[in-house]
């Protein structure tokens, strides 16, 4: 049978035999992630270039593991020599054992591509990105007189992978990526405000249309009135609604992070004892999504060659599910879920999110879990946060949101921070409203390694969370 592997210049035979000396030194299994990445990045500060380049990489990783050992190098080339030593390397860090060896080889076919590129970047002249670019900085200025800069970024990847494995499996993946992303500060002679919002998809340059425009203008020029207004607040605990959208970045922070398997099977996790437990009301259910078509967090496959799909961590309130690697998914007898991600192909995979987001729920419009709120505020825009994965505790500052007064929106307020703990905050959700939206923003998560991940969650309200505030 006749297999491609892509323009890495290897031959189906040298990857057998790569495997193969992996495997020399005793071991259990071995894989090798070829990559080729193509990268350009733009910015524009008041209407002039100010940055940009264009970068590629390339290379190859070579895995062994060994019961708990895991040997890993990689060959910053795909010359024969350099991969061979690379995997000799690996074999000798995960020695012990007996040789196995390769499987039969053959192809893994993707059974959906999530993120077909109808123009290659790698094709794109930067004019038309410096045209987008300046179109956005003018219509903000345009709509908004209060303007003092606008600095609009740029960046554009795509990057070509190849997977083999002692299993035999040969798998391939053309991953597009484009991310767009504006930073607008306004001034009303009193008081100095920035805004920011970005868009970024598994998608080719048919993204750099009228609606990602006009989508990332309307959402840094919203809300300026209320946030030259906004004050802070009393603290203290009270009922907190979380907007839908980007408020699911406490979703996966403080708790998405927490059912990732490596934290569970060292222990290291809240929810290392509680799979099969309920761990909230019943109605939430809580997924992490690798399938969503042109998601930033997509994936045909992930980084080991398990094709990608959606995985229930928490079913009807119930605890169903980790997030599974290889080496956590046999730890634990159960089948990988699609979550093992790298950096690149100088990193070894490890668990990691995709698309982490809440279901909708039963409980109406977010206007109706306002409306049941006494005191509390209502938050939409989260910015930086800290999170301990063990203990589950986490702070976020919220960039924007409103005091809620028996049951309506009031006054906005400004410069407070949400603390509480995630498993708590999760027991704690009394509401979930059924206005489920996935943000698209340009989220990395930076879990030892950079990963493009994104996030969702409906409107929802949490009973008892710490409001940082004034006295």
């Amino acid at each position: 049978m006749k297999l491609k592997t892509n323009g890495f210049g290897v031959s189906l035979e040298d990857l057998q035999a790569l495997v193969a000396e992996g495997l020399s030194g005793g071991g259990d299994w071995c894989d090798l992630f070829f990559e080729y990445s193509a990268y350009t990045s733009l910015m524009l500060r008041d209407g002039i270039v100010s940055s940009g380049g264009c970068h590629e990489d390339y290379g190859c990783g070579i895995r062994v593991l060994n019961g708990e050992k895991t040997g890993y190098a990689y060959a910053e080339s795909t010359d024969m020599r350099a991969l061979r030593k690379a995997a000799r390397s690996a074999a000798s860090i995960a020695s012990g054992g007996s040789v196995k060896a390769c499987g039969t080889p053959h192809s893994v076919e993707c059974p959906h591509n999530l993120y077909p590129a109808r123009r290659d970047w790698r094709e794109v002249e930067s004019a038309a990105i410096i045209s987008t670019l300046q179109r956005i900085e003018s219509e903000i200025r345009r709509r908004e007189s209060r303007t003092l800069k606008v600095m609009a970024t740029f960046s554009c990847d795509m990057s070509e992978v190849l997977m083999f494995n002692s299993l035999g499996e040969l798998t391939q993946d053309l991953r597009p990526m484009g991310s767009l992303a504006v930073t607008a500060i306004f001034s009303n002679g009193k008081k100095v405000i920035n805004n920011n919002a970005s868009r970024s998809y598994r998608a080719g340059a048919e993204m750099l249309g009228d609606s990602v425009v006009n989508a990332l203008v309307e959402e840094v020029v919203r809300g300026i009135d209320e946030a030259f207004e906004a004050r802070r607040p009393r603290g203290g605990k009270m009922s907190v609604v979380m907007g839908a959208g980007a408020s699911g970045i406490l979703l996966h922070e403080a708790m998405g992070h927490a059912f990732e398997a490596d934290f569970n099977r060292k222990g290291q996790s809240v929810f290392s004892e509680r799979m099969g437990q309920k761990i909230c009301r019943s109605g939430i259910s809580i997924v992490d999504d690798g399938c969503l078509p042109g998601n930033r967090g997509a994936c045909n496959f992930d980084d080991e060659g398990v094709p990608g799909q959606k995985t229930y961590m928490v079913t009807d309130g119930v605890l169903t599910s980790f997030l599974h690697d290889r080496i956590s998914a046999k730890f634990y007898g159960v089948a990988p879920t699609g979550n093992g991600r790298r950096e690149s192909f100088r990193y070894n995979p490890i668990p990691r999110m995709r698309a982490t987001y809440m279901e909708n729920g039963s409980d109406g419009s977010v206007e109706d879990l306002i409306a049941s709120v006494k005191k509390g505020i209502y938050v939409d825009r989260f910015s930086n946060g800290q999170v301990k994965i063990g203990e589950g505790d986490f702070t976020f500052f919220v960039k924007s949101g409103r005091l809620i007064e028996n049951g309506r929106l009031t006054a906005p307020v400004s410069d407070i921070n949400i603390i509480g703990n995630g498993p708590r905050a999760l027991a704690d959700i009394r509401a979930v409203a059924s206005d489920l939206t996935i943000d698209e923003g340009q989220w990395t998560c930076g879990k030892e390694q950079s990963a493009p991940v994104s996030c969702g969650i409906p409107s929802v309200l949490v009973e008892h969370l710490t409001v940082g505030g004034g006295q």
